[in-house]
């Protein structure tokens, strides 16, 4: 399904004119679904660590920068050396502070700003870090993005939920009841969600 289709899906429920394109459309109508598709693609992405979202990074030194598209670490073991220990992240800089001034066998992690920073240093030379991409449009021939640029672009969740997402977003902009739409997305989502991690 593409964002043309997708958009064209709502239109049959919100009693709108399907469109023949709607990105870079003059027509505010088009304008609004696009916008409305990219705000609910957005949410959707973040929402959940989507199978086709996942990436890794291998790093070389610490500090490392961070890809350009990281959104957050995955859950549970993110980042292992090339020995294939598992670093420990920290989570503020106070900890991190103490950390790197006690030397230790264990190797841990901190994230600041878009860098990761490795104690001991020299277990980044190596380390795997597994993490959610922020692309969640795939635009061919140039792979993944995080915005809509194209009539043809695909989600890289499932097309439905972003049906249903602009469905109840259209109709909360216009004044209509969307309550029942949105807690039919909140379901379909949930399951999806169950459905990706193979549940």
């Amino acid at each position: 399904m593409t964002l043309l289709s997708a958009i064209n899906e709502v239109c049959d429920v919100v009693s709108l004119d399907r469109f023949e394109s709607v990105y870079g459309s003059n027509d505010p109508n088009a304008q609004t679904m696009v916008a409305l598709a990219q705000e609910a693609g957005d949410e959707i992405a973040r929402r959940a660590d989507w199978q086709r979202m996942l990436s890794t990074h291998t790093a070389s030194a610490s500090p490392e920068n961070l890809p350009s598209d990281y959104q957050r670490m995955t859950p549970g073991g993110a980042v292992r050396t090339a020995a294939g220990d598992f670093c420990r992240p920290i989570t503020n800089s106070s900890q991190w502070a103490v950390i790197v001034g006690i030397p230790s066998a264990q190797p841990y992690f901190f994230v600041r700003g878009q860098q990761i920073l490795f104690s001991p240093a020299a277990s980044a030379v190596g380390a795997v870090i597994d993490y959610l991409s922020k692309d969640w449009v795939l635009h061919d021939p140039d792979g993944p993005q995080a915005t809509l640029t194209a009539d043809d672009d695909t989600p890289l969740f499932p097309e439905r939920l972003l049906v249903k997402g602009v469905i109840w977003r259209w109709k909360r902009q216009k004044g209509l009841p969307y309550e029942d739409n949105l807690a039919e997305f909140e379901a379909d989502l949930l399951q999806e969600i169950n459905a990706d991690r193979g549940a």
